[in-house]
């Protein structure tokens, strides 16, 4: 029976046993910064993967997706600075180049290696430069914080964690890292995140716990209102930990730990949104049902007015019910009742007195809560996001030039 879970100080991708990762720096984005990286496990993995719902899917998506039709896979090599997107049949031909270079380097298949491409659309991958720095790519047990390292593009910061789950008959790990700061949006964004573990899993259980903690993760931030062709999230589960199998009939710590785990990636991805300086926690309960509070949540923290008043430390309400309004979630305004940074501003629909002075003091905090009663129901989700900030149309106003 299992029992609990905790954070690994310094965890990272390749804390569970049996992976490895490097990274390079091939030139890509500069000749300063990684831009290449390579995860693999020393074992056969059972995998799963979640990706773009958008209809124009990057090159190393659309191979990824076909390589997972086995439900396994044992490495993946990515890089930053070219998502490899909108390139048409040269583009195919260089993700598959890619994977083939990786499984001659590695000993294995080219359907054993998975691809992910993040960066500049439209522009074709620098192929020898990738050639060459696959070539060069040293694999070791602490690789994973370079692979960190080497998937960020306007991130500010490496985005990594890795839990300890405590499970008769021992213990296994998980570990994860994640890209994305802009072009961020539920249902998929533009990011990257790669997960491990060294359980044993079955593997349709495996791909039915990583869609759950998706959806309550990386499907409910939101940055900027824009999704990408390249969104990839993948988990490989090696087995070395030797524990039974894990499965729908005894997988619940293992699937609360990586919801945890997804859960503090996605909040990372959040708050490091481009330009951000406060991270936005939405909260929506007494909804009809959950499907309905992660409509009106998603909106809500999406709400380019409500992220511009919290950038201001403007205590302007209206614009959560406003958004609130237009969500398509089911409201009865009279039993409505609304908070910001726990001070209640409206009850059942009717505005309460507050000092506007005080709670925009509270408001210039690094972050801020959100939290609304619907009280129809038992539904609840919640979401996050940022703040808006003239930094954020700098920063996307010369990306590529």
């Amino acid at each position: 029976m299992m029992t609990g879970f905790k954070a690994i100080a310094s965890g990272t991708v390749t804390s569970p046993k049996g992976f490895l990762a490097g990274a390079v720096k091939a030139g890509i984005k500069s000749q300063e910064e990684l831009d290449l990286a390579i995860l693999c496990s020393e074992k056969p993995c059972v995998a799963a993967g979640v990706f773009t719902t958008t209809a124009i899917k990057a090159a190393p998506v659309i191979l990824s997706q076909k390589h997972l039709k086995n439900k396994s896979a044992r490495a993946i090599v990515v890089n930053s600075g070219c998502a490899n997107a909108c390139t048409g049949d040269s583009g195919m031909a260089d993700a598959v180049d890619m994977a083939k270079l990786v499984a001659e380097k590695l000993g294995l298949s080219t359907e054993d290696v998975l691809v992910a491409s993040t960066g500049v659309i439209g522009v074709p991958l620098p192929m020898e430069r990738i050639r060459a720095g696959i070539r060069e790519v040293v694999l070791t047990k602490e690789g994973g914080h370079e692979l960190a390292r080497a998937i960020m593009t306007t991130d500010t910061f490496p985005k990594e964690i890795a839990m300890s789950v405590d499970a008769k008959p021992g213990e296994f790990t998980i570990g994860g890292v994640a890209k994305g700061a802009g072009m961020i949006h539920p249902d998929m964004a533009t990011m990257l995140c790669f997960l491990t573990t060294d359980a044993v899993v079955d593997a349709r259980f495996l791909q039915a716990a990583l869609q759950k903690a998706v959806d309550v993760s990386f499907n409910m931030i939101t940055i900027d209102g824009d999704t990408s062709p390249s969104d990839t999230v993948v988990i490989l589960a090696n087995g070395l930990a030797g524990t039974e199998t894990i499965n729908s009939h005894n997988g619940e710590l293992f699937q609360k730990a990586l919801d945890e785990v997804c859960l503090y990636l996605a909040k990372c991805v959040a708050r490091d949104g481009e330009g951000a300086t406060k991270l936005i926690e939405v909260t929506v309960e007494g909804a009809l049902n959950e499907e309905q509070a992660r409509l009106a949540a998603r909106t809500i923290a999406g709400s380019p007015l409500l992220k511009a008043a919290i950038h201001g430390n403007d205590p302007n309400w209206g614009r959560i019910v406003a958004a609130l309004g237009r969500s398509g979630a089911k409201v009865n305004e009279r039993k409505l009742d609304v908070y910001l940074n726990d001070v209640c501003v409206m009850k059942q629909g009717s505005p309460v007195p507050f000092d506007r002075q005080e709670l925009g003091t509270s408001l210039a905090g690094k972050e801020v809560s959100v939290r609304l009663y619907l009280n129809l129901g038992r539904g609840k989700a919640v979401a996050w996001g940022c703040d808006l900030s003239e930094e954020y149309v700098t920063i996307n106003s010369a990306y590529t030039s």
